[in-house]
């Protein structure tokens, strides 16, 4: 579909089946390398996109045959956001270049539309707790390009898989360490510290039961204080050790 300005989009959405996946409509803020691929992914899986960005030239990012909608304009213009049809929107992602502009349209859909799923892309990490807070879920992306980053100029330190919210709790892979194979999976854990969250043996992950043991080769899953991750090897390899 051609570019429309605003208000020139009219027409309705009704949710369809495709075999077990309903299908939604979703609208992304900003056309940069991530709403492009993002915008792709969502058409690719067999939902309603559209499109908004400020600068026409923009979507010529999205790939070759994107058969959604495309919208010139400000993701946080209500005129721009009915024409785009927030009213039947089930998720909304702000992914522009600009944090202000992200959590602002972000909240006209959360509190204004309703949109049942809303996320905004954040580059300051210190500002992802304060959104939490009034419902809107956050990516913050220095964060997590910092941690994808490291994972791959320092294998050998303990890689971050998934950072939460503002990057004080991370989800991490540690292979088992000789010393704690035949113990407890749960053992590994200290309230209020780190969580064995999941085991992957053989390819095949787990959620760890009272009666589950560690076995040579396996990957733990840990839920862990960013602070304590410097440490968490060496940690590992002293549970069950008497004090």
């Amino acid at each position: 579909m051609a570019v429309s300005p605003a208000g020139e989009l009219k027409r309705t959405r009704a949710a369809t089946t495709r075999g077990a996946r309903a299908e939604v409509h979703v609208i992304i803020a900003g056309c940069g390398r991530v709403g492009s691929e993002l915008a792709s992914n969502l058409e690719r899986l067999g939902h309603s996109v559209t499109v908004i960005d400020k600068h026409a030239k923009a979507f010529e990012r999205l790939k070759a045959g994107f058969s959604g909608t495309k919208i010139v304009g400000f993701a946080f213009d209500r005129e721009i956001l009915e024409g785009a049809g927030i009213k039947d929107a089930a998720a909304f992602a702000s992914v522009t270049n600009g944090d202000n502009s992200n959590i602002l349209s972000a909240r006209v859909a959360k509190e204004h539309y309703r949109v049942p799923q809303v996320v905004a892309r954040i580059y300051d990490p210190r500002r992802a707790q304060i959104y939490q807070r009034l419902g809107i879920q956050t990516v913050a992306t220095v964060r997590w390009t910092t941690d994808q980053i490291l994972r791959y100029l320092l294998p050998e330190e303990v890689s971050v898989e998934y950072t939460v919210d503002n990057g004080e709790v991370v989800v991490t892979a540690l292979p088992a360490p000789p010393e704690v194979v035949g113990k407890k999976v749960l053992d590994v854990d200290i309230l209020g510290r780190r969580r064995v969250v999941a085991v992957s043996r053989f390819g095949v992950p787990r959620v760890p039961d009272k009666d589950l043991t560690v076995q040579e080769g396996d990957i733990l899953h840990i839920s862990v204080i960013r602070a304590d991750c410097a440490e968490l090897g060496e940690e590992i390899k002293t549970v069950g050790r008497p004090e």
